[in-house]
């Protein structure tokens, strides 16, 4: 495995070269993201930095060739993903179709790979099958995930640290599962992330578009599926801990729209980085909070894998908690919605 290692940091190296390329053609053809009302930065940013962790990312994988049943279908759907989210960066392509373009991918993964969840095993005995949902729910997990990714992509560094850290954890617990297979492709991915980073940080010199984000977000939700699908429905947790980042900021964009009334694809500006930048946190401030949260929950997974399942269950409330304090004190759904402060406020009130 420290072999492995080794060799996947070379994608590092391949990245660091590639990235300043990508940047100097972006601008050449003028692929850059221009500022809007809704965007942080100023002037327009060299955009395609996707590719440049793609191509890293496949020339890891040329060096180490890991092999697995699954690992074509995973390839050409990384092929389909990049070639989405290209297009969708040069000629900006609608929520919709890219929606349903993501939905086909996923179904080629899940019904031409054979790759999805069947069941899993109860903490205390007996186990839930999932049947004729089984498809239909992993195609669901790869589509969120993808677009959870995406979404945070809103400051410099961040969809790229968040990934990071996220693969990085991956990794580790494949190698703890004796995974070498998806410990491989997450290391790859990881410092081919790691070597875009370097010019992604802030102040960016290159953005990874939706090109990059919708890889990310495919790649780290099957290589997640892969490693935990079919075990208890403690450790079918662990990939949500790992993500958790993402995923809550994702379904709290959608609880939000709900009550305000808005489409669920309209975008807005009540993203936890857009709260945190409000509340008068710097770009950079923001984005290393964010890290360390994201750091906290992989943690948490790590640890929520080698407990016992009431320790488990602390670790559950605990992390429900966090979020919940996050979300009423940086107004993430609404300024009215407190429930937890409003609980609290009643008990010391209480006569």
């Amino acid at each position: 495995m420290l072999e492995i290692a080794l060799l996947a940091c070379l994608t590092l190296l391949f990245s660091s070269i590639i990235t300043p390329i990508t940047i100097k053609l972006s601008k050449k053809f003028n692929t850059t993201d221009k500022p809007n009302a809704r965007k942080v930065h100023k002037e327009p940013i060299p955009t395609l930095g996707g590719l440049a962790i793609f191509i890293s990312f496949l020339l890891g994988l040329t060096i180490l060739q890991p092999e697995s049943s699954y690992h074509v279908v995973i390839i050409i759907g990384a092929f389909l993903i990049i070639l989405l989210g290209f297009f969708d960066d040069i000629t900006d392509l609608s929520p919709k179709f890219k929606f349903i373009v993501q939905v086909g991918i996923a179904c080629f993964v899940v019904l031409g790979g054979g790759l999805h969840i069947e069941f899993v095993n109860l903490p205390f005995g007996g186990q839930i099958e999932f049947g004729f949902m089984s498809s239909l729910i992993t195609v669901f997990w790869i589509v969120g995930v993808t677009n959870a990714i995406n979404l945070i992509d809103g400051l410099d560094g961040l969809a790229a640290g968040v990934s990071a850290i996220a693969l990085f954890t991956i990794a580790g617990m494949a190698i703890l599962m004796g995974d070498i297979y998806v410990a491989t492709m997450a290391l790859v991915l990881f410092f081919s992330t790691v070597g875009f980073l370097r010019y992604n940080f802030y102040p960016a010199k290159i953005f990874m578009g939706d090109t990059g984000a919708l890889f990310l977000g495919y790649m780290i939700s099957v290589l997640a599926l892969l490693g935990f699908k079919n075990v208890t429905i403690v450790s079918f947790v662990i990939p949500i801990f790992i993500l958790a980042v993402p995923i809550s900021d994702t379904l709290i964009a959608i609880i939000r729209r709900y009550v305000n009334k808005k489409p669920l694809s309209s975008p807005d500006s009540s993203h936890l980085h857009h709260r945190l930048l409000h509340m008068g946190f710097s770009h950079k401030h923001t984005v290393l909070f964010i890290y360390s949260l994201s750091t906290m929950f992989s943690v948490a997974a790590i640890l929520f894998s080698m407990t016992t399942v009431w320790g488990s269950i602390s670790i559950f409330v605990v992390a429900m908690l966090t979020l919940q304090v996050l979300i009423e004190n940086l107004e993430l759904i609404s300024s009215n919605y407190k429930p937890l402060t409003n609980f609290f406020k009643a008990l010391r009130h209480k006569p």
